[in-house]
């Protein structure tokens, strides 16, 4: 069952609460394959889409979500807020929650920012990613993935290459994958992995074509430039040149490996155009399970079979 009034991150969610998303999501994606698609199960609803920081994936989806669940959607962006005149986003909740809205989904670079949310308000609150701490929803997607085409999660291997300290999609990812019974393997330089990070059950391997070679799913993520506050490597030619994933490198990983990655991919960077393209990569199924994934959250905490 999942019975929460908000999402704010994996860490705090049960293996069950886990299980119920993910079925729930299998559900609804017979909703998306339909000639309407759509559905009068939040009818009366209103959810907010707040995204502080920019978004094509997951604003898009959250949006689809909500109007294939029926619910009405509104978009506020910093330069259309008050926040930009100074408002704290405590006062900015309580105006909100003055004209009665019953969720809203938040990107914000300042971590802990939905938290803060969830505290001052009475609506319910989603973290669609909060600076480099968690992005919860984005992790439910790419497990429900990896179910999808492997058939289970417990007991695979999944490698996560890149810039690990940067990352809330890695951080959710770690404690998602490790709750559902899968090994995790961290692989970039040292200086993108973060210290005692091994304290969570991951293993660690700077080599990418060692790391590789026994995985079921090899994840890829961008170096995160717009977090680094200095410099963790020489160039971006000789990262591309160690840890960018081609079909040379790919070949040292086992028979029918997976390519995940939650985007925006930086083609020629961490993953060559033709392991993007192949029939192996899953990085369109993701897209497309991020609209069922929020459509079964919104529906899950806003309580639409009541």
């Amino acid at each position: 069952m999942f019975k929460r009034k908000d999402l704010l991150g994996i860490q705090d969610l049960q293996r069950e609460e886990i299980s119920t998303i993910l079925d729930t999501a299998e559900s609804f994606k017979e909703i998306l394959t339909r000639p309407i698609k759509k559905v009068p199960t939040l009818r009366g609803k209103t959810v907010i889409n707040f995204f502080h920081e920019p978004s094509t994936r997951t604003r898009i989806s959250f949006e689809i979500a909500a109007k294939r669940l029926s619910a009405d959607t509104i978009n506020i962006s910093p330069s259309t807020s008050s926040l930009i005149k100074g408002e704290s986003l405590k006062d900015m909740a309580k105006t909100l929650e003055a004209m009665n809205p019953d969720i809203i989904v938040i990107r914000h670079s300042a971590p802990g920012a939905p938290h803060l949310l969830a505290q001052v308000a009475k609506f319910s609150v989603i973290n669609a990613g909060d600076g480099a701490h968690e992005h919860p929803t984005q992790a439910l997607v790419d497990l429900l993935t990896i179910k999808e085409h492997k058939g289970k999660i417990k007991g695979l291997q999944i490698a996560i290459v890149g810039d690990i300290l940067h990352s809330r999609v890695a951080r959710s990812n770690i404690f998602a994958l490790g709750k559902m019974g899968a090994k995790v393997r961290l692989i970039g330089p040292p200086t993108l992995i973060p210290p005692f990070i091994e304290q969570l059950d991951v293993s660690i391997e700077h080599s990418l074509e060692k790391g590789i070679r026994d995985c079921d799913v090899i994840m890829l993520l961008r170096i995160q430039l717009e977090r680094q506050k200095r410099v963790f490597f020489p160039s971006i030619r000789e990262y591309a040149r160690l840890y960018g994933l081609t079909p040379d490198k790919l070949i040292k990983a086992q028979e029918g490996v997976l390519i995940m990655h939650p985007g925006p991919i930086n083609r020629g960077v961490e993953i060559d155009p033709r392991v993007a393209d192949a029939p192996f990569s899953l990085i369109l199924d993701q897209v497309t399970n991020g609209i069922a994934v929020r459509m079964a959250l919104l529906y899950l905490i806003l309580g639409g079979k009541r």
